[in-house]
């Protein structure tokens, strides 16, 4: 028998609010989570987030300087809303339960409310992730379709669950969601990233189940953010895995690293995959990797600039995303005539909307540049082969064409190949494609 704490239910800015909601895992743990949905009696098509950073913690008291400003470039973002229930990285309920949603938000295992190990991207987690999204397609108050939504954490992961198919997913949004483990996370090109580890402490520790009276209130209900047990520092390093050494352990992409990637033969759900043209080494290759290899049939490209997260929160990709989910969870809407592919283009000084057929663009003219010893980039190889050496601690190499003298536009994917040899017994090679003006300036 599983006892567990009633969840509290409440009226308020136009909404029905039940707090930290229990579900039962197929383990007997149970995960909490906030469900937001219309006053009014009936069944409402769902959209669910599943992740660690805790779902009592507002966006304002965590990513503080993130949020002002974001805020004070996009007025578009706070309007409309009280922005009390805002999260990071996760839909704002104030502005889809009126669209006649209902909001789920879970904390995973081990993170905010929901206790138990915290064991990042792994089969038992995206387990727990299929299991909450069951749930919520059986509620009494649910339509039984139900779509996924989020940035980051919050989007890698819906393409891990989508491989198991669960019967109740209907649609999700990955909004800047990388997908293989191994190639867009944590060996770029076979380069370790340390970023993980780093990310662990900032974004992960601080928000774990267990620190109780040594964490956060939230702002808008009064609980504690982490649970309302207080846990030593041994009892939880005890309950979350050694992250940093999981990754260090695991150099080639092996067993580890498949557990953690999709399978994309498996993910046939109706998608939309929006990516950023910019954090290059951590989302853009998922998100378009995703978009040319998951085997469903409806799915959709949409690309974006400017900052990380900052579009999902303003009304072109709120409206967007609205558009979306009509579409697959409502019957309704101009959906079915949205082109594949819609990019924003990036011009010297603006983004310009365009929407494709395809991803790569089919009139695609592939250009092959060369490397030459004298420092130059050309269209055709040079004469004779040469070695060119440099410092690795040094400034490395560049090698620079002729000035572009027609307008051109750099869209789609690059390779290089190069020839190397090293002193040493290992290398890290980065290779940077840049423009610049013809006097240089960036």
């Amino acid at each position: 028998m599983v006892l567990m704490a009633a969840a509290r239910g409440e009226l308020r800015d136009g909404m029905r609010v039940e707090w930290d909601v229990p579900i039962v895992m197929d383990d007997g743990l149970v995960l909490r989570a906030d469900v937001f949905r219309p006053p009014e009696d009936g069944r409402y098509p769902v959209i669910l987030s599943y992740g660690p950073y805790a779902k009592g913690l507002a966006f304002q008291d965590g990513y503080p300087s993130a949020w002002q400003r974001m805020v004070a470039e996009h007025p578009d973002v706070p309007h409309g809303s009280t922005n009390k229930y805002q999260a990071w990285e996760v839909v704002d309920p104030e502005k889809w339960v009126p669209e006649g949603y209902a909001c789920v938000r879970v904390d995973s295992r081990g993170a905010g409310r929901s206790p138990g190990h915290i064991d990042h991207f792994s089969p038992r987690e995206t387990q727990d992730f299929y299991q909450c999204i069951e749930w919520a397609g059986k509620q009494r108050w649910s339509s039984g379709k139900v779509g996924l939504n989020g940035i980051s954490y919050y989007g890698i992961n819906q393409w891990h669950v989508a491989s198991l198919q669960p019967p109740h997913l209907a649609a999700m949004c990955i909004w800047e969601g990388a997908a293989d483990w191994y190639r867009d996370m944590t060996h770029h090109g076979g380069i370790l990233c340390s970023f993980w580890a780093n990310w662990y402490d900032l974004q992960v520790k601080t928000v774990q189940y267990g620190l109780g009276e040594r964490g956060p209130r939230s702002r808008v209900s009064g609980a504690l953010v982490c649970g309302d047990e207080t846990l030593s520092d041994k009892q939880l390093a005890a309950n979350r895995c050694d992250f940093g050494d999981d990754i260090l352990a695991h150099p080639l992409d092996d067993d580890y690293h498949k557990a953690r990637s999709p399978q994309w033969e498996s993910v046939t759900v109706p998608f939309l995959s929006a990516a950023n043209w910019g954090g290059q080494g951590l989302h853009p290759r998922g998100n378009f990797e995703g978009f040319v290899r998951a085997a469903s049939r409806e799915k959709w490209l949409e690309v974006h600039g400017i900052e990380h997260w900052t579009h999902f929160y303003t009304d072109y990709g709120r409206k967007l995303q609205l558009r979306f989910f009509d579409h697959f969870l409502k019957g309704k809407g101009d959906w079915a005539a949205q082109p594949p592919v819609q990019l924003q283009v990036r011009h010297l000084d603006r983004f310009v909307e365009r929407h494709e057929n395809e991803w790569p663009l089919a009139r695609t003219k592939w250009v092959k540049m060369y490397l030459h010893p004298d420092g130059q980039l050309k269209g055709a190889a040079a004469a004779e082969s040469r070695n060119v050496a440099f410092e690795a601690l040094g400034d490395g190499l560049t090698f620079i064409s002729e000035p572009v003298v027609k307008e051109a536009e750099i869209t789609g994917p690059l390779a290089a190949h190069l020839t190397v040899s090293s002193t040493t017994t290992d290398a890290d090679l980065f290779v940077v494609f840049r423009v610049f003006t013809p006097d240089l300036r960036e």
